[in-house]
């Protein structure tokens, strides 16, 4: 039988997403996010997040659910550095969000965080290799290094092959490996999964939640934001959220 390529592929060997954590070569956090009585009030007066407190723990997957409006998109905007809480605290990587001037928030969330988006979010003039290649050219990293880095996550998620192709030309599922492989390249203290099954079939779904899981049992903390039950499953503890609070699963 041939080699295995893209969306063929199942759960990768595990060594090969070890390599790609790199366990011990990046200091982290005991508890890379805890969030402690978090409130968010739009202009208006809009409630978002009222007094919303929870810990992942370093390797958990955690799944967040809940309808539209609950809160999920603000709450995971305040732990990808994107915003700042009006009250409570939030610590990622052991470091507090709070007081934080613009450009020390830019840089926690350039270093700590990755982000896969529901809709890919990949550059559509650049190829698979320099759209992973992204952050780390945003941290300064030298030629080597990104080159030797792109290849490792490339090969964990399974499609080094797909390297100079540009992503007009992949699958659904591909892109899909593609984001994960662009959050994963810079070591971050957390992966932020928002809808990473919404725009895929069941079949890509399943293959990315395998590949989450699999990492995630090499010691990578995943947040995963979704609306599926099923998506959660995946997850190793679930929290449901309703007007702006948590209100099962804490």
């Amino acid at each position: 039988m041939g080699e295995l390529h893209g969306d063929q592929r199942g759960v990768l060997p595990e060594e090969v997403v070890a390599t790609v954590l790199r366990a011990g070569t990046v200091e982290r956090a005991v508890v890379p996010v805890r969030v402690s009585n978090v409130g968010r009030i739009y202009e208006g007066g809009v409630v978002a997040l009222d007094g919303v407190s929870l810990a992942i723990e370093s390797g958990e997957m955690l799944a967040l659910l809940g309808p539209s409006g609950c809160g999920k998109s603000t709450l995971l905007n305040l732990i990808g550095c994107v915003d700042l809480p009006d009250s409570g605290d939030i610590e990622i990587d052991g470091i507090s969000t709070s007081g934080l001037n613009d450009d020390a928030l830019t840089r926690l969330r350039r270093d700590r965080v990755g982000t896969v988006f529901q809709f890919f979010n990949l550059l559509p003039t650049l190829d698979v290799f320099e759209n992973v290649a992204l952050p780390l050219r945003l941290q300064g990293r030298s030629r080597a290094e990104i080159e030797a880095r792109v290849g490792e996550v490339l090969e964990a998620v399974g499609i080094p092959e797909k390297a100079r192709a540009m992503p007009s030309q992949l699958s659904g599922g591909q892109t899909q490996r593609v984001a994960i492989a662009r959050a994963l390249s810079h070591e971050p203290a957390i992966l932020l999964a928002d809808e990473p099954t919404g725009n895929l079939d069941s079949h890509s779904g399943e293959r990315v939640l395998e590949l989450l899981r699999t990492f995630a049992r090499r010691g990578q903390t995943i947040l995963m934001v979704t609306h599926s039950l099923e998506a959660a499953s995946a997850a190793d503890r679930s929290l449901h959220m309703r007007d702006g609070r948590i209100v099962s699963g804490a």
